[in-house]
C-alpha cells in the first residue's frame, strides 16, 4: 500500500529555509502556543497571531496560507511523529502484525493521540475548507480501509473505514470524555469491541 505525503516535509524533511525566514517561522509559531496557552486554540486567529508576533497580517498569512494551515503547522510534528509509528514502527501498531490488531492498536493510539492534541486537531479540521479533506484525515481513513482488507473483510470496506474513522473525530472524543464524563480507557475498550464486531462479523 502506498501513502501520499500528508504533511509538508512530515516525513521526508522539510525543505531548507533562509535562516531569516526560519526566525521569523519560529518566532510566529511561539507566539502562537503563548496564545493557545492563554486563551485556546478556539481563540487563535490570524489577525491576533501577528498583533502578538509584532508582524503584519499579511505575513502570517504568507507563512501559512490559512488558519488551518497555521493549525497543522502546529500539528506537524506529533502528527507525523503518529504517522511514522502506524506505518513504519513496530507491531502491533506497525507492520508485522495481523490486519486485526493493527487496526485495534490504531485506535487506541488515536484515541490517546486525541487525548493530548485533541483541542489543536480539532481546530484543525474545523478550520480546513472540508475537514474530511484534511490530508492527515484522510491518509489515516485510507490506513483504516487498508487494514480492513487486510483482515480479510471484503464488504465495501471504504465505507466501513469511512464509518469507523467518524469513530476517532476529535470532537466526539472529547465531547464524550468531557461532556459524559467516560473515561479514555472506555473509548479504548469499546473501539476494540466494535471492529473485532465488524471483521468478524459477530
Amino acid at each position: 500500500m502506498s501513502f501520499i505525503p500528508l504533511l509538508p516535509g512530515s516525513l521526508s524533511g522539510p525543505p531548507a529555509e533562509r535562516s531569516d525566514a526560519a526566525r521569523n517561522r519560529e518566532r510566529l509559531l511561539g507566539a502562537a502556543r503563548e496564545l493557545i496557552a492563554e486563551c485556546g486554540p478556539d481563540a487563535l486567529t490570524m489577525d491576533r497571531l501577528a498583533e502578538r508576533a509584532g508582524v503584519g497580517k499579511g505575513t502570517v498569512f504568507r507563512r501559512f496560507g490559512s488558519r488551518a494551515g497555521l493549525m497543522m503547522t502546529l500539528l506537524s510534528d506529533s502528527e507525523a511523529a503518529f504517522q511514522a509509528r502506524f506505518m513504519f514502527g513496530p507491531p502491533p501498531l506497525g507492520p508485522g502484525a495481523p490486519g486485526l490488531e493493527r487496526l485495534i492498536a490504531f485506535g487506541a493510539e488515536r484515541i490517546a493521540y486525541v487525548m493530548e492534541h485533541g483541542d489543536l486537531a480539532r481546530a484543525a479540521e474545523s478550520s480546513a475548507h472540508s475537514r474530511y479533506e484534511v490530508p492527515a484525515v484522510m491518509l489515516w481513513q485510507r490506513h483504516i480501509e487498508h487494514l480492513l482488507r487486510e483482515a480479510g473483510m471484503d464488504a465495501d470496506p471504504l465505507l466501513m473505514a469511512m464509518s469507523l474513522a467518524a469513530t476517532l473525530d476529535p470532537d466526539r472524543l472529547l465531547h464524550a470524555v468531557r461532556v459524559q464524563g467516560l473515561a479514555p480507557e472506555r473509548l479504548t475498550d469499546s473501539w476494540r469491541e466494535l471492529v473485532t464486531r465488524v471483521v468478524r462479523g459477530r
